[in-house]
């Protein structure tokens, strides 16, 4: 019987806990290694996985604190692997290139950042995700702090479309923003 993480309670569901332990073996392996292939396994894909429901399985709660420790340990991993390879300077101006790209989006006029969402559909309320983005915006241009944490817990209430920003696209955009943050953490 694995005791990775606890279970959910008698009524309640968990994560299963044969994909759990499955995840977090191959992690395992993959961290144990010399060198880690950002291409077999990064922070992105540890952020993104994702586990069945099942009756008893592992409470989703302490499985998703173990998965941002994660994600953290890898991101920093990869980040020495790369500054040991090519040096600091190369690893700054990579970081500086990608973070570049997600200013773009900061100097756009409020409500108007990201796409509004398909047909009649609903989506993220513009106005949150632009106060988030306004952090975004004082850590860049002054240093105000911001934590990866932060961005990536980030929740949002739903809107109608006109005053709703599509979810996929800040989704994708967050989560480059958390790849940032954990590169200069």
């Amino acid at each position: 019987m694995s005791k990775l993480f606890p279970r959910a309670g008698l009524l309640r569901s968990g994560y299963s806990v044969k994909q759990v332990d499955a995840f977090f073996d191959q992690v395992r392996q993959t961290y144990e290694q010399p060198t880690v292939d950002p291409n077999a396994l990064n922070p992105l894909t540890i952020r993104q996985a994702t586990f069945d429901l099942t009756y008893r399985g592992y409470q989703t709660d302490a499985v998703d604190t173990a998965l941002d420790k994660l994600e953290d340990a890898f991101a920093k991993r990869l980040r020495d692997q790369f500054v040991q390879a090519h040096g600091n300077d190369a690893w700054q101006q990579d970081l500086a290139a990608r973070a570049q790209a997600l200013y773009d989006n900061l100097r756009k006029e409020k409500g108007q950042r990201f796409a509004r969402p398909g047909g009649l559909g609903r989506g993220y309320d513009a106005k949150k995700v632009d106060e988030l983005l306004d952090r975004l915006t004082a850590f860049f241009d002054t240093g105000e702090p911001i934590t990866p944490d932060e961005v990536r817990t980030a929740a949002f209430a739903r809107r109608i479309k006109p005053r709703a920003y599509d979810e996929d696209e800040v989704d994708a955009y967050l989560a480059r923003a958390v790849d940032i943050l954990q590169g200069v953490s």
